[in-house]
């Protein structure tokens, strides 16, 4: 299928020519929930950790008589019942990834990637270039594109624009490398440059 395809200051360059798979795929709503959903669980930390009962120090004697005190018995002073002692069901250091198989994943950033072209939500530039890392320079050309909020995508590191946009909330710069599900669909708009979209073809389609 065929795209239209612009220059960064707007100005139009004819079409280029996509890969069906990669932009005329089946939505699949549940399939891209999935891997949202896990990409999220791998951004987790995991290190939260507390104190069992045998783990808290100190305990090891009982405190007190078991009966003749008049006191519910007590076997140490690190029950969870008692101030400082143990946490009755401890978090502990855990691993929230989840396993994505290599298909789906494709599959579902090919759904993401088709239902942006269908919104009109994804532009096609022939090429993505900064003078020098100035968010003066990225907002004036954006501006001529008629984006506020953007995802900009090159097909290697781009130092000067991934600087310009750092200082801009709604708009982010990223190699396709670095690209993931969940920007695609954070942002209004997804730019794309023509090589980006080349390096795209060869990873999923």
């Amino acid at each position: 299928m065929d795209l239209k395809l612009q220059a960064f200051d707007g100005k139009a360059k004819g079409n280029v020519s996509v890969s069906d798979v990669l932009f005329d795929s089946e939505y699949n709503e549940a399939l891209i929930h999935q891997i949202v959903t896990a990409h999220l669980a791998g951004a987790r930390a995991g290190t939260h950790a507390q104190k069992t009962r045998s783990e808290v120090r100190g305990g090891g004697r009982k405190p007190f008589a078991q009966k003749g005190t008049g006191r519910a018995r007590a076997g140490t002073i690190r029950s969870p019942l008692w101030r400082g002692g143990g946490t009755t069901f401890a978090s502990k250091n855990r691993d929230y990834s989840q396993k994505v198989n290599r298909k789906m994943y494709r599959k579902a950033m090919c759904s993401i990637l088709s239902e942006l072209r269908r919104k009109d939500a994804l532009v096609i530039l022939d090429s993505i270039e900064l003078a020098e890392p100035k968010t003066k320079a990225l907002l004036a050309k954006i501006e001529k594109l008629g984006l506020s909020n953007a995802l900009l995508v090159t097909d290697t590191v781009n130092p000067n624009l991934e600087l310009a946009a750092r200082n801009v909330y709604k708009i982010h710069a990223c190699d396709v490398a670095q690209l993931d599900p969940v920007s695609l669909l954070r942002f209004e708009k997804v730019v794309m440059t023509e090589a980006s979209v080349r390096k795209l073809e060869e990873s999923l389609a």
